[in-house]
């Protein structure tokens, strides 16, 4: 049932809010008492519009050592220079640990193991969000998150990792969309057909994709073509 105040009431635990504005408005406060926060996303544009997601961050983290913030994002997004120092700033600034993982996640907010936000689809120009206080839901949720988390690899160590494949990706998606053979491709990159394999395979799975046509269109997704 949608109510006067633009919240859909889907029984007494489940609040679906329309739109980043009334999410804010409805959970916003609780970032200034939170002491674990649990974060999934997939790119650094999260649940909330404009600077308001720093905003947050910076309250939870104003209590320096009495809050404890993690966060997992997908690796694709290190395989964009911008991107990838916009992570080192967030854990450096906020005291947050962060974590990659190769899959593509659901965005999700967890709050001292209370409180669940869970991102929905667009509709009509607006995302809706499902803010979850039922015991039972949010423990399942932070299992999985929990099981994410010891799956994933620290920022540091995966922003190693790629360094080398985050600077040739720009050159190999030009020559994958440009659908050059293998062996011109590596010619042209100064690399061995095996290398240059090797770096495409490398670049795939930083895109969690399947197939090179599939790389392409995570690539455009994360803005990298």
């Amino acid at each position: 049932m949608r109510t006067s105040d633009g919240l859909t009431r889907a029984g007494d635990s489940v609040t679906v809010v329309h739109g980043e504005e009334e999410l804010y408005q409805r959970v916003g406060h609780l970032f200034s008492t939170v002491t674990d926060l649990a974060c999934a996303a997939n790119d650094l544009a999260t649940w909330v519009a404009d600077r308001r997601s720093d905003e947050l961050d910076a309250a939870a983290a104003r209590r320096s050592g009495e809050v404890r913030i993690r966060k997992i994002y997908r690796a694709g997004l290190l395989l964009d220079p911008g991107s990838a120092r916009e992570l080192a700033r967030i854990g450096e600034r906020f005291g947050a640990r962060i974590r990659i993982c190769a899959e593509d996640v659901n965005e999700t907010i967890i709050m001292d193991g209370r409180l669940v936000i869970l991102a929905g689809d667009l509709t009509a120009g607006q995302r809706g969000y499902s803010v979850i206080t039922q015991p039972e839901t949010v423990q399942g949720v932070l299992s999985l998150f929990e099981t994410a988390w010891r799956a994933a690899t620290d920022l540091a160590v995966y922003d190693a990792q790629v360094a080398e494949i985050r600077r040739l990706a720009p050159a190999v998606l030009d020559l994958l969309g440009s659908g050059v053979k293998d062996e011109a491709a590596a010619r042209t990159l100064g690399l061995g057909v095996r290398t240059y394999r090797r770096r495409v395979a490398e670049l795939m799975s930083a895109l969690g994709a399947e197939s090179r046509f599939q790389a392409g269109v995570r690539a455009r997704e994360l803005g990298l073509v």
